[in-house]
């Protein structure tokens, strides 16, 4: 079965355009999917993870993760799996875009969405700097699961 693919992200806030997705009542929580997220990229071995809370400030989503892949080809992996274990686990058909190219992955599981980056890119788009609070060290806001 072919993923859902988002319309677009807006380029500015790295969110994906439009309202999200209502899932009605789930067997479990966006804490549980941000838990699990963070779980499956730190797994594949993703670099720089930051976990950054939504909640109160947007209303596409409750967390956003960013991390790095070490190359356009792992990018595309932990993308993948990640796809694959949300799907396993929480029966959830995420959304993504970006993936043919492996620069820049976005993935909508509704409540965490979740950028995965070539450094390069990263480095370009600076993403933590809009959305972390000003002044805080993007360091603090490192998760480890």
């Amino acid at each position: 079965m072919e993923d859902d693919v988002l319309s677009h992200s807006d380029p500015s806030t790295g969110l994906p355009v439009g309202p999200r997705d209502a899932r009605g009542a789930a067997d479990f929580t966006a804490e549980q999917l941000l838990a699990a997220v963070l779980q499956s990229v730190d797994d594949d071995k993703a670099e720089d993870i930051v976990q950054i809370d939504l909640r109160g400030r947007s209303d596409v989503a409750d967390y956003m993760v960013i991390c790095s892949g070490r190359s356009s080809r792992q990018v595309a992996a932990i993308s993948e799996k990640l796809a694959d274990r949300l799907k396993q686990d929480f029966r959830i058909s995420a959304k993504m875009e970006g993936k043919e190219t492996g620069d820049w992955v976005l993935i909508d599981t509704g409540d965490v969405i979740v950028h995965v980056f070539r450094p390069e890119v990263r480095d370009f788009y600076q993403l933590e700097k809009m959305w972390l609070p000003a002044g805080a060290p993007r360091a603090a806001n490192t998760a480890k699961a």
